[in-house]
Parts: structure tokens; C-alpha cells; sequence
């Protein structure tokens, strides 16, 4: 763990001149509050947006818990709770030259439907990474530095992920990470056990726009990618989108804002010691019939818990 940690600030000094929050990544791992996220589906697959708090029952590893904080995105004059924090990983090294134009075009395509964000934060990366924060008043250059990313290099998409993920750690509300990628690494300094422990340990939905078409059909290398983008879409209650052209991309950011304005979000406090095991969620709604998509559990790590 020890290891694990001292990564974590290294990739922060990596990435200090370019953040307007140039403090190093720091995990708190004293909290008990636990958040989850919820979507709910009927049988149809339409998104259900009248359930009551009454409506929900909250098991950690098979024990109901007490829900102390209940709120719905739709509802006018929401709190911290539910403001959203953004950010968005675009992929520019050389794995992605095929696919850049897309990637690009699938980018600055979600800004202009995604609902504005309390925090916007960027990510570009190949063998580098290069964070930025925005806001509403300089967006403008960002579709700029979108429209000019050059593809080249090695990819640290696990360092990148880290990175974006110790800037919201303590934020409150809802945190999305958008991954715009193949899902191919050839340059972290995380290897992937570590990356996945550090997605476990946080409450961040992760979504990606995968951009498979440089692979070869049957690829190894692409089926690893794409099985990467589906783990921490899966353990964090995210989705995969695989876009074939620009005709895709209309659809798939319906789909995912009608989500967004669709979210419940349950609060507990969960006691035990910080212990590094992993903790099973559960999340059941009592109307028969729906479908309930949240992250499967969380991973509470103390300080000088050794690796394993």
C-alpha cells in the first residue's frame, strides 16, 4: 500500500503545473458517510422517477441500513448533494490516430448536451498527462484545444484515471468521469490491480465512449481494453458506449443526460474500521418489476494497510 500511496503523489507533482489546484492527491480514509448513486428502470427499459425514500432498501454486505440522506436530480432546488462535478479523459496518444477525429468530434458533441457543471475538469493524456479545470466562461477555449489535440505516444490512461479521481475524492454531490478511449495502457506507473482497487475505494461513475476501431477484429490487445472499460463501468454503476460514426453519438448522449436528470442518490453511514475489504452493496426497490443499476460496493483502505 505503501507503494500504492507514493504513486498517488508522485502523478500529482506530474500534474501540478498544469491544475489550477495544484495540491498533491489526497484520499481521506476516515469518512464513514457512504453515497450511492441509483438508476432505476420499469421492464421497458423507461427510467422511473417517482419513487419516495420509502421506496428503497440499502444492504451493506447483507445488513439494511439506515438511509439518512435521499435525494432525486429532478427534484428544483436541490443542494451540494447533487451537484454534479464532470470530468472527461480524452485519449490523444498514437493507439487513437484512427479514431481522433471521432474522439474529438464525440467530445465537444457531449459538452454542448451534458448539463453545466459545478466543476469541469480535463484530462488529456498519452505518454503525458496534461489536467485542466474549466468553467462556463472559458469553455469556449476548450473546444478550441479539443479541435487541436495531435495524437501521438505511449498511453497512461491508469495514471490518468488516478488523477482525475484524487481531485473529486472529498467533493460532495455526484461525480462522473467521462473516458473518452480505446481502453488500451502502455505507460502507467499504476498497473491494473491498482487502478481498480483505487475506483473501488471512491464514488465515481465512470461511463466511456469507446473507440474500438483501430484494433484488429479478435485483437487481444482490443478485447483487454474493452474488458477494462466494462469493469469500471460495471463497478461504479457506469455504462460503455461504442459509437461506429458521428450518426451514433446524438442517441448515446440522450441516453446518458436523460440518465443523469434521472439519478437518485441514497446516503448512510457506515461504521467498522477502514480495513481495505471490500464491502457488497445492494440497493432494492420495493415496487415490483424495476431494475435498479448503482455500483456493487466500495473498498474503505487505512493508511498503512499492506498490499495484497
Amino acid at each position: 500500500m505503501a507503494r500504492f500511496l507514493a504513486l498517488l503523489a508522485a502523478l500529482g507533482t506530474a500534474v501540478a503545473a498544469h491544475a489550477q489546484q495544484p495540491s498533491p492527491p489526497v484520499f481521506s480514509v476516515e469518512t464513514e458517510a457512504v453515497n450511492v448513486t441509483v438508476t432505476v428502470r420499469d421492464a421497458k427499459g423507461n427510467l422511473v422517477t417517482d419513487l419516495t425514500r420509502a421506496d428503497f432498501e440499502v444492504l451493506e454486505e447483507g445488513r439494511p441500513q439506515d438511509i439518512q440522506l435521499f435525494a432525486r436530480a429532478f427534484d428544483p432546488g436541490q443542494d451540494q448533494t447533487l451537484a454534479l462535478d464532470l470530468g472527461m479523459l480524452l485519449d490523444t496518444s498514437e493507439s487513437m490516430l484512427k479514431e481522433l477525429k471521432l474522439s474529438q468530434e464525440a467530445a465537444v458533441r457531449f459538452l454542448d448536451t451534458v448539463p453545466r457543471a459545478r466543476e469541469l475538469y480535463t484530462i488529456f493524456f498519452d505518454e503525458e498527462i496534461r489536467l485542466s479545470r474549466y468553467d462556463s466562461e472559458n469553455q469556449q477555449g476548450l473546444f478550441d484545444r479539443i479541435h487541436a489535440a495531435k495524437g501521438g505516444g505511449n498511453t497512461a490512461l491508469y495514471d490518468a484515471i488516478a488523477v482525475y479521481l484524487s481531485r473529486v475524492q472529498d467533493a460532495t454531490g455526484r461525480k462522473v468521469l467521462v473516458i473518452f478511449s480505446d481502453g488500451e495502457d502502455s505507460r502507467s506507473s499504476l498497473t491494473l490491480d491498482e487502478v481498480l482497487r483505487l475506483v473501488r475505494s471512491g464514488s465515481v461513475s465512470i461511463y466511456s465512449i469507446a473507440f474500438l476501431g483501430g484494433f484488429r477484429p479478435g485483437a487481444p490487445n482490443g478485447l483487454k481494453a474493452r474488458a477494462f472499460l466494462q469493469q469500471v463501468a460495471d463497478m461504479t454503476g457506469g455504462q460503455v458506449y461504442t459509437p461506429q460514426s458521428s450518426a451514433d453519438l446524438a442517441g448515446i448522449y440522450r441516453k446518458s443526460i436523460e440518465e443523469l436528470e434521472a439519478q437518485y442518490v441514497l446516503g448512510y453511514s457506515s461504521g467498522g474500521a477502514p480495513d481495505g475489504k471490500f464491502r457488497r452493496l445492494r440497493v432494492n426497490v420495493k415496487r415490483p418489476g424495476l431494475k435498479v443499476r448503482h455500483r456493487p460496493g466500495y473498498t474503505r483502505f487505512a493508511p498503512d494497510l499492506p498490499s495484497r
